[in-house]
């Protein structure tokens, strides 16, 4: 066996990773309510980040410290932290999505994104889970602004309405 993979029986009893779900019944309760508190995204050029975040996605900017950003979207927080040094390298498929609500809505973010200079990945495109196009902003983290509108009837079951 590799050395670096167990099987989760193992690693139980030495106490590594969380139990099975039937052994946490206490904490069904609290991850019920859970929600979503913030993201945070280190950034060499965090005054460009948080006005990226602030002119194309709708977040406002709440707060500052040093060099670092609290923006604010109804529902969670985005902290943009100050990275010294050279950009942080991101995953390549690292993203974060937002969702539209039509496939017009998508071509119009996408257009107006394109006019005012935001380094895009992609062109919109269809995956069969519907319409998205792929940018990023300043400081390199990526997001998919999509659409589930259009998407195959195969993949409608899969999301939330």
């Amino acid at each position: 066996m590799n050395a670096s993979f167990h099987l989760y029986s193992d690693v139980i009893g030495a106490g590594i990773g969380p139990p099975p779900m039937n052994e946490r019944p206490m904490m069904t309760a609290f991850i019920d309510s859970m929600k979503l508190n913030h993201l945070s995204f280190p950034s060499a050029d965090t005054p460009a980040t948080a006005r990226f975040f602030e002119q194309h996605l709708g977040f406002t900017i709440a707060g500052t410290w040093d060099q670092s950003y609290i923006l604010k979207r109804p529902g969670f927080d985005v902290v943009i932290d100050h990275a010294s040094g050279d950009a942080p390298a991101w995953p390549k498929a690292f993203h974060v999505g937002f969702e539209l609500p039509s496939l017009d809505a998508v071509h119009a973010l996408y257009e107006r994104f394109k006019t005012e200079g935001v380094e895009m990945e992609t062109e919109v495109f269809n995956n069969g889970r519907g319409s998205r196009f792929f940018c990023r902003a300043p400081g390199g983290v990526m997001f998919e602004i999509n659409t589930r509108r259009d998407a195959a009837p195969e993949y409608r079951g899969t999301f939330d309405d």
